[in-house]
């Protein structure tokens, strides 16, 4: 028996298992395993039918969803010693920017095709990454509280210095001009690449954990470790809501819709939501399926994306895509 024809048992085995051991929710629609083994990070493209995960053997796998299977499988060596801990898709879909904990790589879709590695400075990791349309800009935020952007074409680099603490999230307008970076010192800035200028600073009682850009230039996100989440208006600066929460509540995922209307947003305890961008109220809650490696049963959600035909996807460490119906 060939290695892809045990893949492919191992990959129904996995589903039939999912779906006898689990309850299946009435708001699911169907779901495609996109890796039968555990998975580290993933990301679901913005305009496009793909998605990428990172497993613990076989490094990176770009999936079309539409096709139903592996459209490329790329890799920063030997996945046992360089695990691949950072996904994240350029807001035009033709770019995917992946991470370890020392080096970044970038990666064009349309042929699989490796653009460059970069390497951080020794003691330094990588905490997060971002890329602008067409892979034209880079920005990578480390765990000495340095944010790297890097244009590719002339090779700038401007190393932005405004926090104090590592870095923990950062988000790039798509075109490349604007970041949103967050940070352990309890601050989260919204600031101008080409000069470094800070253009509006979010403050929170705890160490900030995720941010979002709406990649319409009207909305920012800024979330921190315990319960404070709040949505602003990009030009003004000023807060438009704060998202109503139980305490302890963390985020693994953000984004928001492109109409701008909703928040959409993953959690390290297998749940989906949506809220409303103008009042923060939650909209919408699932559980995605639980991953078997994960002991008590779980999921870390990577990524939720709302799809044209009004159904929400989800991408979870489980290693399932899920289809979920969503009528607000």
């Amino acid at each position: 028996m060939t290695l892809t024809l045990r893949f492919k048992y191992l990959a129904i085995f996995l589903s039939l298992w999912l779906i006898s051991c689990t309850e299946v929710p009435k708001d699911l629609l169907r779901q495609q395993v996109i890796s039968a083994e555990g998975t580290v990070a993933g990301a679901i493209s913005p305009v496009s039918q793909l998605l990428a995960v990172s497993s613990l053997t076989s490094g990176i796998i770009v999936w079309d969803l539409q096709a139903g299977n592996a459209k490329f499988r790329l890799s920063h060596g030997d996945p046992t010693q360089n695990l691949v801990t950072h996904l994240v898709f350029s807001a035009d879909g033709k770019y995917l920017l992946s991470a370890d904990q020392v080096n970044v790589a970038l990666w064009d879709l349309q042929d699989g095709k490796n653009l460059g590695f970069w390497a951080m400075q020794a003691g330094v990791t990588v905490r997060d990454i971002a890329v602008s349309d067409y892979g034209r800009h880079l920005l990578i935020g480390q765990s000495d509280g340095k944010i790297q952007h890097i244009t590719l074409k002339s090779g700038r680099r401007l190393e932005f210095q405004g926090h104090s603490e590592n870095i923990n999230a950062v988000a790039l307008s798509p075109n490349g001009r604007y970041a949103l970076t967050g940070s352990s010192d309890l601050h989260s800035y919204f600031w101008d690449t080409d000069s470094a200028q800070i253009l509006h600073s979010v403050s929170h009682p705890n160490r900030v954990t995720r941010v979002a850009l709406d990649t319409q230039g009207r909305y920012l996100f800024s979330a921190d470790s315990l319960q404070q989440a709040q949505l602003l208006d990009i030009r003004s600066g000023r807060v438009l809501s704060k998202l109503k929460l139980e305490r302890g509540r963390v985020f693994s995922s953000a984004r928001f819709s492109s109409d701008g209307k909703w928040l959409l947003t993953g959690s390290p305890s297998q749940r989906a939501s949506v809220w409303n961008v103008q009042t923060g109220q939650l909209v919408k809650d699932w559980a995605v399926s639980p991953s078997p490696y994960a002991k008590p049963p779980g999921a870390v959600v990577y990524d939720v994306a709302l799809l044209n035909n009004g159904q929400l996807l989800t991408l979870s460490s489980s290693g399932l895509a899920e289809y979920w119906e969503f009528k607000p």
